[in-house]
């Protein structure tokens, strides 16, 4: 069974060497691993909440999804879209502001410090704070909840954003009786790098201490390595590689031998110019292939967007059939039928038809079942089951799921219907979307005409 691990890039900024080492280098290499199904997103509705500057959001969009390619992220592989292209996350984040509390929101960490800052110039409380920056947290919540996301690889003051998405999932499943989302987990990375900046802090934007990964190219980088800060001591004498920048960035990017290699250079009184030119040459080895990547990609934004679009069609058919189901719990049906009157007494009648399940055994031994619609229309035929107990037991579930618990995913011309993330069931092929839909709709009435029956 695949971990969907799912990851958000805010587009307000340009990528630098930290956020490569810290964040994306170690992503996509968790992206190729067999039991994670990667989903990265660039969190362009994030970043209207911090910035007004449309040319610098479009411009980060762009460099942001270049970076990433180029860094190795393959989009067969892993699913990468822009929020902005999903719809279904804004119309869930609506449907979790309904049941999200006034006082969790309250104890955001974003909204409370910008209210301490308010306080502390002596300003009212909620100068200048947007709703944006208030409701943040369940736009982030709805990030997670419309995938079914497993893990959120996240930094630690990040947490509670994750433990709120669990709550409001939570709240939602116990107020309407189902497990409708799954309850995701805050994947804390304790081995990522950190790099310090050109002042020895950890490098951020916000210090204004970082060095560019790829703008700028080899001149650009090299001109920062050498801006780095270092004490005062002069060739020859030593220095010592545990208090040093230079060594924690040649680290990040060396093998164990050439870190031995640097380790005894500078213990043996290499000087800061040699040090930071052969810190240079190191990354620089490691980033040239990246960057040539990266100036093809900024050179054809078209072949972005296509890469982009590609992304948003895997996501949205996870997201799509998701949030269909949310709308029919929540009473934003299609109007079937015909309401009664109070007053008036039913007529007697036979029992209305239901959807049913019907157990066979294929040619070579092996155990299916289909679902027909209470029409008699095949619905689902099952994947063949070697053991008849285990197609009991898909049966039973099928019977308790629910149409908005069931995860329905877009298969070429046709949708399967997955249990623990594994296909159980498929239904037949469609001749176009119109009519798939219409049968997706007509698969979720049967799925919660079952469950109403247990």
């Amino acid at each position: 069974m695949q971990t969907r691990v799912l990851t958000g890039i805010t587009t307000t900024g340009t990528p630098h060497l930290g956020n490569y080492v810290g964040a994306i280098r170690p992503a996509v290499a968790a992206s190729r691993r067999a039991d994670v199904d990667a989903f990265f997103f660039m969190a362009d509705y994030h970043a209207l909440i911090k910035s007004d500057d449309a040319a610098r959001i479009e411009r980060s969009r762009l460099e942001i999804a270049a970076t990433w390619l180029a860094a190795g992220l393959d989009p067969a592989r892993a699913t990468f879209y822009r929020q902005s292209d999903i719809p279904e996350i804004p119309e869930l984040t609506w449907y979790l502001t309904c049941i999200a509390s006034k006082g969790m929101l309250n104890r955001a960490h974003a909204y409370k410090a910008a209210v301490d800052k308010n306080a502390a110039a002596g300003e009212d409380p909620d100068a200048g704070i947007t709703a944006g920056l208030y409701m943040y947290p369940v736009l982030m919540a709805a990030d997670i909840l419309a995938f079914d996301a497993h893990q959120v690889p996240v930094g630690r003051d990040q947490i509670q954003h994750i433990e709120m998405a669990r709550d409001l999932g939570q709240r939602f499943n116990h107020l309407h009786g189902r497990e409708f989302f799954v309850l995701p987990q805050a994947l804390i990375e304790e081995q990522v790098a950190t790099l310090p900046g050109l002042d020895g802090r950890k490098m951020s934007k916000s210090y204004d201490n970082t060095i560019p990964l790829f703008a700028g190219g080899s001149k650009a980088l090299r001109e920062a390595i050498m801006r780095i800060v270092t004490d005062s001591r002069a060739p020859g004498e030593p220095k010592d590689p545990d208090d040093c920048a230079l060594f924690t960035m040649f680290r990040a990017f060396a093998s164990e031998a050439e870190t031995a290699a640097f380790r005894r250079a500078l213990l043996e009184g290499l000087g800061w110019g040699e040090a930071k030119q052969v810190l240079y040459e190191r990354i620089e080895a490691d980033v040239a292939p990246l960057r040539e990547r990266y100036d093809a990609l900024m050179a054809d934004p078209a072949a972005i967007e296509v890469i982009l679009q590609e992304g948003a069609r895997k996501a949205r058919a996870i997201a799509t059939p998701k949030v269909a189901g949310l709308r029919e719990v929540l009473g934003l049906r299609e109007m079937r039928t015909a309401g009664t009157t109070a007053d008036r007494a039913p007529a007697a009648k036979a029992p209305p038809r239901m959807p049913r399940l019907a157990s066979f055994r294929d040619d070579d031994g092996r155990f299916r079942f289909r679902l027909f619609s209470a029409e008699g229309e095949e619905l689902l035929l099952s994947v063949p089951f070697a053991d008849p107990k285990a197609a009991g037991a898909s049966q039973k579930r099928l019977k308790q799921l629910g149409a908005v618990a069931a995860v329905v995913q877009v298969r070429g011309a046709a949708l399967v219907l997955e249990l623990d993330a594994e296909a159980v069931a498929s239904t037949p092929d469609y001749p176009d979307e119109a009519a798939r839909e219409q049968a997706l709709q007509r698969l979720r009435l049967a799925l919660d005409q079952l469950a109403a029956q247990e």
